[in-house]
């Protein structure tokens, strides 16, 4: 691994503009843990986006979690794929069922997707849905102080219990932990107050849970989703369908559920308060996101 510059440079990339698609975390890359969001940092991404640079946001938030951020940050068109590549989105008006991104016809409309009033028009483009029920048990029996989370297209969350103040947005509904399931989730979210992130992980490596994807991230919050469903593979799908090259390609993160993205990206950056598994898969390092850390990624590329 290089330093910023050298990886940067290494990896042959275009300069901003509709040659290049870059792939950017919300939390922790973004925003900073606490929700605030640097000024340069805003800057430098509507930059990108002002010289036609292709910015997909890539989060584990769900559909309200994400336009609230989108908000935040200020936008309103392109691509975004949010609850960790379970859901695709295609933001402002232009997304409707036969249209295309850069000249190419956009993924085939699902027979759920619908545009949806949450303070800009989007459409869902594409999703994915699996039956946690399995896993819930698994869970609940491994961790069973656990907060349980799942969240479908649409409809309020179901929650065994609720969350600590300001860690979802959205409407949740408590149920039982034997009633959480539903047959078509797009994510399921163990919380485990009171644990470390490696310490989840290393129960939940041990379950040896099948037919499904997971992340833990920064703190010991795990992410359960369909099985080959990831950040990475949802954004493989925008690129093919937008026309990046492969290399053309950046991707900015700090959690267990950017791996994927990171080593997917023609150069892959990790923050700084990464994991140490996530730092060693990226082909660099950027500072702390209270230090601007996107910003100095973003603006090595203008």
């Amino acid at each position: 691994m290089g330093d910023l510059t050298s990886a940067m440079s290494n990896a042959d990339l275009p300069s901003a503009g509709e040659d290049l698609m870059i792939a950017l975390d919300i939390d922790g890359t973004i925003l900073g843990h606490d929700g605030s969001l640097s000024e340069r940092v805003a800057r430098a991404i509507h930059a990108h986006i002002t010289a036609g640079t292709h910015v997909m946001i890539a989060t584990g938030r769900g559909i309200h979690g994400t336009q609230l951020a989108l908000e935040q940050i200020g936008i309103n068109s392109g691509v975004t794929v949010c609850s960790n590549g379970a859901i695709t989105l295609g933001l402002g008006r232009t997304f409707l069922p036969n249209d295309s991104i850069g000249g190419r016809p956009i993924f085939e409309p699902r027979s759920k997707c619908r545009r949806l009033d949450v303070g800009f028009p989007f459409r869902i483009l594409n999703y994915h849905t699996f039956d946690p029920r399995p896993e819930i048990a698994l869970l609940h029996s491994a961790v069973p102080n656990a907060i349980l989370a799942v969240e479908e297209l649409d409809g309020p969350r179901r929650v065994s219990q609720h969350f600590p103040p300001g860690e979802l947005s959205g409407q949740s509904v408590v149920f039982p932990v034997d009633q959480l399931g539903v047959p078509e989730a797009t994510r399921l979210t163990v919380r485990a107050l009171g644990m470390g992130s490696q310490e989840l992980l290393d129960i939940v490596d041990s379950m040896g849970m099948k037919g499904v994807e997971y992340a833990v991230g920064w703190t010991a919050w795990l992410d359960v989703s369909p099985e080959g469903v990831s950040k990475a593979s949802a954004l493989e799908s925008v690129r093919e369908a937008i026309g990046v090259a492969p290399g053309a390609t950046v991707a900015v993160g700090d959690g267990g559920n950017d791996l994927e993205m990171i080593k997917w990206a023609g150069c892959g950056v990790a923050m700084a308060e990464a994991p140490d598994y996530v730092l060693a898969a990226a082909d660099a390092h950027t500072t702390s996101v209270y230090n601007d850390g996107l910003a100095d990624v973003l603006e090595e590329l203008l």
